[in-house]
């Protein structure tokens, strides 16, 4: 367009430049390119030609126009000469043979280098091409993501909005289908066992008829090598045989708790029907997080730069003429006039910021205090999203007429209930998680500056610490959740809560452990139906697969299709677990209030269970006195 009209090739003055620039603040002030001039030419140099130093004194008209060399920059005078116009970068030093290709001149690989500074005699075309092409690589391959998602944001959002609505419908049928489907899927983990029984006894049966035996083979590092032996197939059989059994087992013996877990299932699938803003609260939390990281990202950046900008002298080829007495990476004026303008290329560029000095030692420290601050708020998030949440369901299993005494706007009178009453148990117990992940971060970050020592005591000691760091946070976050649903019922502090719920877990352990399992195999099927059924739907569309579609339907002309399948997929997981998420504590809310009903009420006048009539059918217990003439027990 406009001076480059019918110039549809770009010129790189000095090729050399993509592999001779290491300074990675030239390459992002000169977005990911080589820093060199560029100009658009009408064709590509055809001859090679490098200026000699007989013509450094000529105009650039008798050295480049009158010899039909037009590739100097838009603008350069006639008469300026030619040692100016170098030193300033707006004619080439050299030419040399090019193809067009790309939009761009490609030097042809079998020509000799100039003899030029910088360039010695181990630099090739071919390196030059090579970091040319990196640089395009980057560009390129940006542009096309943009392009993708540009052109397909809309269908990424309908298969979202395809995984909201099937977490969705999962979560509400399952007061429907919970015993059916946990039964489908007990039944399939037994056929999955028992197939894989019969293949193993299949393969221990051959290799027994050939005698191959592990005396035979001895001992390898070739793993795969223990497939042709019998005694490799044996001990799987073995495993598979006592995990189906101990399967059956807990079938039979435990029918009974299967059968309450289901009916709890059930429960909560009827809570979040008549409470559904709540599978909505994650958008809460989620801005309520991006909240608190903003706000530390901006903190520490503030601290990261509150030092004294440091800037230092830098020069793309300091072998250029005239930057032989430059003092290269010295301090300078970004703001005054650099004073040897004789070295081309020559930059006051910034380096970083000062870290000497007494101030500069004391940020290091606000950094690990905004850290600290960074975990606990995060944390205390966390913490209020499952408080507010076991305070809406607790209301809905506490409520004796169903749906008559849930409040009206459950999930904001527990958000507010839990701000104004319960801001600093929660902050307690978010401490007590946090002082544990900070020192989980202090133990891999001496295992990182470790890993090079090889004493395998000091390994063994280092993982046997970080194992058992990991099971305390296991464990305190699992404490914090029920303590967090017993604040939610009772109002109490977070260590009587705590000390609470451990207790009423302990005596109904049996109950936790079938409940937890049954709950994560339901779950983890939702998770895959949401994100595999997305995840092919997406991958049929994309990939042009689903013949007979509308004009309007068709899917966008991609060139990396599955960059928006993996992003629907990534999506549809995220929008799963966050449903997933609360309909789990839903689970636990209701199952620790189903604990405390049995453990406070008996059935009578006076104390009357608040649970469904499925749960009082399962337990052989019933209510004295109809529900119309009873009152709830304040």
């Amino acid at each position: 367009m406009g001076e480059n009209k019918d110039k549809p090739y770009l010129l790189y003055f000095n090729i050399f430049s993509c592999i001779l620039s290491t300074n990675i603040i030239s390459v992002a002030e000169n977005g990911l390119q080589c820093p060199t001039p560029q100009v658009c030419v009408s064709s590509c140099p055809v001859d090679p030609w490098t200026v000699g130093k007989n013509q450094f004194l000529q105009t650039v008209g008798e050295v480049f126009y009158t010899k039909n060399r037009n590739f100097c920059l838009p603008g350069v005078p006639w008469n300026m000469t030619v040692i100016t116009s170098l030193q300033q970068e707006l004619c080439p030093s050299f030419l040399l043979p090019s193809a067009p290709a790309l939009g761009r001149c490609f030097p042809w690989t079998n020509v000799t280098p100039p003899a030029l500074p910088g360039i010695t005699n181990d630099t090739t075309i071919q390196q030059g091409i090579s970091g040319l092409i990196d640089s395009l690589n980057a560009q390129d391959i940006s542009v096309k993501i943009f392009e993708d998602f540009a052109q397909s944001w809309y269908w990424i959002l309908v298969a979202l909005g395809v995984a909201l609505v099937l977490s969705l419908l999962f979560i509400l049928l399952l007061r429907l289908v919970a015993g059916p489907l946990v039964l489908v899927l007990i039944l399939g983990v037994l056929g999955v066992l028992a197939y894989g029984i019969y293949y193993c006894w299949e393969e221990y049966r051959v290799l027994r008829d050939k005698g191959a035996s592990i005396s035979q083979l001895g001992f390898t590092t070739n793993l795969s090598a223990y497939q042709s032996v019998q005694e490799t197939w044996l001990a799987a059989l073995i495993v598979l045989v006592v995990l189906e059994a101990i399967l059956l087992l807990v079938l039979i013996f435990l029918r009974q708790r299967i059968r309450i877990a289901i009916a709890l299932l059930k429960e909560a699938s009827k809570a979040v029907g008549q409470m559904m803003s709540t599978m909505f609260y994650p958008l809460v939390t989620f801005v309520l997080l991006l909240i608190c990281i903003a706000y530390w990202a901006m903190t520490a950046l503030y601290l990261a730069t509150s030092g004294q900008p440091q800037y230092v002298l830098w020069a793309s080829n300091i072998s250029s003429p005239g930057c032989e007495k430059v003092p290269i990476n010295t301090s300078c004026n970004p703001t005054a006039q650099l004073v040897n303008s004789s070295c081309p290329g020559l930059m006051c560029v910034f380096q970083g910021y000062s870290s000497k000095g007494l101030v500069q030692r004391s940020l290091f420290n606000l950094q690990i205090y905004g850290v600290l601050g960074l975990f606990w708020t995060l944390n205390w998030v966390l913490a209020l999203g499952q408080c507010v949440l076991a305070g809406a369901f607790a209301s809905f299993y506490w409520a004796f007429h169903k749906p008559q005494d849930i409040p009206t706007f459950p999930l904001i009178s527990a958000f507010i209930r839990t701000l104004r009453y319960h801001t600093g148990s929660l902050a307690f117990g978010a401490l007590i998680l946090t002082l544990v992940q900070i020192a989980r971060v202090i133990l891999e970050y001496i295992d990182h500056k470790l890993r090079g020592v090889q004493n395998p005591v000091a390994r063994c000691i280092m993982c046997c610490f970080k194992c058992c760091l990991w099971c305390l946070e296991k464990f305190i976050k699992f404490l914090n959740r029920n303590a967090y649903i017993m604040i939610a019922i009772y109002g109490k502090n977070f260590c009587v809560s705590a000390k609470n719920a451990f207790m009423l877990l302990m005596r109904n352990i049996v109950r936790v452990v079938v409940l937890d399992k049954v709950t994560d195999l339901l779950l983890f099927f939702g998770k895959l139906l949401v994100v595999g059924g997305v995840g092919v739907l997406s991958f049929f569309f994309f990939s042009g697969r689903i013949p007979g579609l509308d004009k309007d339907f068709k899917s966008p002309h991609l060139n990396y299709y599955w960059l928006p399948i993996m992003t629907s997929i990534l999506g549809a997981y995220v929008i799963a677990s966050g449903f997933f998420s609360v309909f789990g504590m839903c689970v636990d809310t209701l199952f620790l209030c189903f604990l405390e009903d049995l453990e406070r009420n008996d059935g009578s006048l006076d104390r009357p269970y608040y649970m469904s009539k499925s749960l009082l059918k399962i337990l052989g217990k019933k209510n004295e006195a109809p529900p119309d003439n009873k009152k709830r027990k304040k």
